[in-house]
């Protein structure tokens, strides 16, 4: 532990910062895993009403992402790394129901 007083606020305030990144990133995870169960409840039963979900639950999780950013929790090529795998995963879904179609 620190010594000087200085230090001492210096190791509470990343602590502080520290839990609140902690926060940040976890409703990020929460919100991606539950657009990547949308995207599998619509894989196996597409309906309008599931492709909906996906489409929200896609706009949530692009919203805490993008705060998590804003606050500066995740860096910004994080971020942008994991919009890309969302999408991805979402028009994947798209792609596979139009193969499945033809």
């Amino acid at each position: 532990m620190a010594n000087i007083k200085s230090a001492i606020k210096r190791v509470e305030i990343a602590e502080r910062n520290r839990l609140r990144n902690k926060s940040y990133k976890s409703s990020v995870k929460t919100f991606v895993k539950k657009c990547l169960a949308a995207v599998s409840s619509h894989a196996a039963s597409p309906t309008p009403e599931s492709q909906q979900m996906v489409q929200e639950s896609l706009a949530s999780a692009y919203s805490h992402i993008d705060k998590a950013v804003k606050r500066g929790a995740l860096h910004a090529n994080t971020a942008a790394r994991k919009k890309s795998r969302l999408m991805r995963t979402v028009k994947g879904l798209e792609a596979d129901k139009a193969t499945v179609s033809q």
